[in-house]
């Protein structure tokens, strides 16, 4: 399968200027789609694509730009802010008007003095959810993330055997989900001191982050109608960053024998903008679990997968503290080292018959790299709070305090390709 065209060309520029600028996340060969309107404004939320500092606002664009044949009616949903709309419509769609807008952003384009007056900076945008999420699925595809916290957990007995023979994932909760900017409520609960025979109730005093990427369902699936390998690489929508808040006190006493619950129903964080897998077609690279570990069952094989089914998104984690003036890196992971693929998350989690619908979220889970100081959460970096981080600031962190800012970072780079980036998630801890 040929997932590179003329989109992805690395010598293609923008009639937008800061498209164009070097190290920017919003090439011409990203084009991301976020839901906005005007700061202060009440007008309308619509669907806009990120171009530089820019966003390019769908709705005045499919009134004032004209397009060809078929592209003014695939851009209606986009306008008129429904983006699980457009997602049913699925790739076929998704290249379309992929091309179309490529087209009309590239230099010397006809549709350039159109789509001037349909331009809003970025600092003047207020965004929301990019979709309507009806449901979230949270995995467990990192096995350094796994492996470490396994043994924080169960020293002796770290990775459960089914580890490697299945997506392990949980049901999460979608109204608890915001976006970019969002501040978090340090949440309460019960927890079990250390030598403590009864719990109490009371503020997590082990507040963490956890690094993800969220896929975006496209095209659903009927109920009882699994989705094959092929139907899955077809159907996924696109990523964003996702942070799934975590209080790792109240998850050590609560999470056994049925998972995560009060440790991460309180708050998760993602990105305004879905960087689509049409623009991560240049960053597509073979997959394989490592060598001695049991193979994929065959529901959850294919040739496509084993040939491109990773993506190489390079991922960080940034801190901010109200001492400091700029925020620092914590660390940087890859998304190539994930345990399974976009398409097997997608294809275990309809096998049984689940009906997913455009716009459910599915995270990761933590995205852990295989070396020290690649750790994607705290309880990691910290050794489960028994090694302290030093900050640039002079001071220390084993978890999350009030004030503290935690910002998620993406792009995907390397030479003879354009940069993909991702935006921020970005979310403060009150207090």
């Amino acid at each position: 399968m040929n997932l590179i065209d003329a989109t992805h060309d690395p010598a293609l520029k923008s009639w937008v200027d800061s498209a164009n600028a070097a190290g920017t996340d919003f090439t011409i060969q990203n084009l991301p789609f976020g839901r906005f309107r005007r700061a202060g404004s009440d007008e309308p939320w619509r669907i806009g694509v990120a171009i530089g500092d820019q966003v390019l606002d769908l709705k005045l664009a499919a009134a004032q730009c004209p397009w060809a044949d078929g592209v003014a009616d695939l851009l209606q949903p986009l306008a008129e802010g429904d983006l699980n709309a457009f997602m049913a419509m699925g790739s076929q769609a998704r290249s379309t008007v992929r091309s179309a807008l490529s087209a009309a952003l590239a230099e010397g384009s006809d549709q350039g003095p159109f789509l001037e007056l349909c331009l809003v900076p970025q600092r003047e945008a207020e965004m929301a959810l990019p979709c309507r999420i009806g449901d979230y699925t949270d995995f467990y595809t990192g096995i350094h993330h796994a492996t470490t916290v396994g043994k924080l957990f169960r020293p002796d007995n770290p990775l459960l055997p089914n580890y490697k023979w299945v997506p392990i994932g949980y049901h999460g909760r979608v109204s608890s989900i915001g976006v970019s900017g969002q501040t978090v409520r340090r949440p309460s609960g019960q927890t079990l001191a250390p030598g403590a025979t009864e719990p109490s109730f009371g503020p997590c005093k082990r507040l963490d982050y956890e690094l993800e990427l969220g896929i975006l369902v496209g095209p659903g699936n009927a109920l009882g109608e699994p989705k094959t390998m092929a139907q899955a690489e077809a159907d996924w929508f696109g990523l964003v960053l996702l942070n799934d808040w975590s209080a790792r006190d109240i998850q050590a006493w609560e999470y056994q024998p049925l998972g995560p619950f009060l440790a991460k129903n309180f708050a998760s964080t993602i990105s305004p903008w879905v960087v689509t897998q049409e623009a991560l077609a240049p960053y597509r690279a073979p997959f394989a679990h490592p060598q001695g570990d049991p193979q994929p069952l065959p529901y959850l094989s294919s040739e496509f997968n084993s040939a491109a089914g990773a993506v190489d998104v390079t991922l960080e984690v940034w801190l901010k503290t109200k001492q400091m003036p700029e925020p620092q890196r914590l660390m940087q992971s890859n998304f190539r080292d994930a345990y399974w693929t976009v398409a097997q998350l997608l294809t275990h989690h309809a096998s049984g018959g689940c009906n997913l619908q455009p716009g459910d979220l599915l995270g990761t889970g933590t995205l852990s790299g295989p070396q020290p100081g690649q750790g994607g959460s705290l309880l990691e970096l910290s050794n489960g709070g028994k090694a302290p981080l030093t900050l640039a600031s002079g001071e220390t962190r084993t978890f999350l305090q009030d004030g503290d800012t935690v910002i998620l970072r993406a792009f995907c780079a390397a030479p003879g390709r354009a940069r993909i980036g991702f935006g921020e998630a970005a979310g403060t801890v009150l207090g």
